[in-house]
């Protein structure tokens, strides 16, 4: 469900979010700064490094992963946040099931900014 007050402000609830296509949960939107979920991601690997051209802040709230940026590598666990510029080349490889928060300026679902790594 969506809810908006006559001065813009916003509620979207996790159920009535969209998914995108790497599982993300799109949550609240602005113009400059949006948030997605990640639930309960599955143990992975890690995709190839790809760079984005939008900076992304982000909270673990259970789960682990591991950050990967070049040759440096960074252990997210439980209460956890990081932070990847805008431009620098990452993955994470999820080492048990992740529950994460992100927030990514400028949003990273205008423009075709989310779209998975070729």
């Amino acid at each position: 469900m969506s809810e908006q007050t006559d001065d813009g402000v916003d509620k979207i609830t996790v159920t009535a979010a969209s998914t995108g296509e790497m599982g993300q949960r799109y949550l609240a939107s602005g113009s400059r700064v949006a948030m997605r979920l990640w639930d309960e991601q599955p143990t992975s690997e890690g995709k190839p490094q790809a760079a984005r051209d939008y900076e992304t802040v982000g909270y673990v709230v259970s789960g682990r992963a591991r950050l990967r940026t070049g040759d440096d590598t960074l252990d997210l666990g439980p209460g956890d946040s990081w932070v990847v510029p805008a431009g620098v080349e990452h993955t994470y490889e999820i080492v048990e099931a992740l529950t994460a928060v992100e927030a990514t300026s400028p949003p990273a679902r205008e423009a075709g900014r989310d779209a998975p790594p070729a």
